[in-house]
């Protein structure tokens, strides 16, 4: 499976693709409401076949809801049908049923089999009208699903996911193993010493952002000062977004153009997010993994997780003495066992690298690592 995203052009035709996602967000709303009273009358869940059945009845009767595909229709039940399913598994874990949503600030809308057709060149045809948008590469491969998304810009975008099964596959030649080790201060140290700074972007625009902010607070409600100040504040937020993970798809795949086997330890990011707040959230390494993982996969290289409860930071790299005790505070200290100097984050990679090697049976290269020279 393959996603790809291409912008559609600015177009005065877009306020009809628009209109269907507000009525999608209208039917959203009318299908939580359903659910709501369902289940304070009967103390049941609503099935999603009857409640198919059930907005397919009400759709003949309302033109509004009739601008959007049925088969959009059915993907809103189904998606409200695996959010409440997710609230019943992990209800002790505090996830929340899905609620009402602003019309306005409603996203997208799905279609799988029909509702629209690809015409020759950048041109799509959904409902009945064609669209263009920025062909910047091809599709390839059987065309599983069609979403049309909407920015917070206003911004029209087409999300296609196809099902490419001949994608040919790079072939993994160096045969390197690293470990790595997050941190906050060190984005990632990597067990051949190397150091990578994390470039933190929402700090550096962080005085730019607030200043959009405050513009935006000033303005009159319901103004076209205040709109044209909102969507200034969205430009600095998506500057942001836009700039980490191009820098994330340039680490990715330098990371495994250079090494074929790559290491992390699995970390509690939301307990972590909990004692350090912003902090976590602008250098967002589980939106790194993701990016990497897929990089990794496509070239046929390995990633290896390390369970988050090996001491890698207390163990000694050189002889495997564990420490009782670390503090956060301390970043080198001394083995009482072979007296070597160890750097915390610099010894934590190369446990994390070591461990990476055994679980995928390459054995212990604990011998092949040196002592870290301070």
């Amino acid at each position: 499976m393959k996603t790809l995203k291409f912008k559609l052009y600015e177009h005065k035709r877009n306020k009809h693709l628009k209109r269907m996602i507000n009525a999608a967000g209208v039917i959203y709303n009318h299908c939580i409401a359903l659910h709501k009273r369902y289940y304070r009358i009967w103390g049941k869940h609503l099935n999603c076949t009857k409640l198919q059945s059930h907005i397919a009845k009400l759709r003949k009767r309302n033109s509004f809801w009739q601008s959007v595909g049925s088969q959009a229709v059915q993907d809103i039940c189904q998606r409200i049908e695996k959010a409440y399913q997710l609230f019943f598994k992990h209800n002790k874990k505090r996830v929340r049923p899905p609620g009402f949503k602003k019309v306005k600030k409603y996203k997208s809308f799905t279609l799988k089999q029909a509702g629209y057709k690809l015409l020759g060149g950048n041109r799509v045809k959904i409902g009945n009208r064609v669209y263009q948008f920025w062909k910047s590469r091809e599709i390839e491969g059987k065309i599983k699903t069609i979403t049309i998304k909407r920015t917070a810009l206003g911004e029209m975008f087409m999300v296609i996911v196809v099902d490419n099964e001949l994608e040919p596959e790079i072939k993994s030649t160096a045969g390197n193993i690293a470990g790595f080790d997050f941190g906050l201060k060190t984005f990632l140290t990597c067990s051949d010493g190397t150091k990578i700074d994390a470039p933190e972007f929402l700090k550096q625009s962080l005085n730019a952002i607030k200043k959009a902010s405050r513009h935006h607070s000033k303005k009159v409600k319901g103004s076209n000062n205040r709109e044209g100040a909102r969507k200034n504040l969205v430009r600095k937020h998506e500057d942001v977004c836009n700039t980490r993970r191009d820098w994330f798809w340039k680490l990715a795949h330098t990371l495994t153009d250079k090494f074929d086997v790559l290491c992390f330890e699995t970390l509690n990011l939301k307990g972590m997010q909990r004692l350090w707040g912003r902090k976590i959230s602008d250098l967002s390494f589980g939106e790194f993994l993701q990016i990497l993982e897929w990089v990794a996969k496509k070239k046929n290289k390995q990633l290896v997780f390390v369970d988050k409860w090996y001491p890698s930071s207390k163990t000694c790299s050189c002889c495997g003495h564990v420490l009782e005790s670390l503090d956060l505070s301390t970043r080198q200290w001394c083995c009482p066992s072979c007296n070597s100097v160890n750097g915390r984050d610099e010894n934590a990679a190369k446990n994390i690298q070591m461990v990476g090697a055994s679980t995928i049976g390459l054995g212990d290269v604990r011998l092949a690592m040196p002592a870290i020279a301070v």
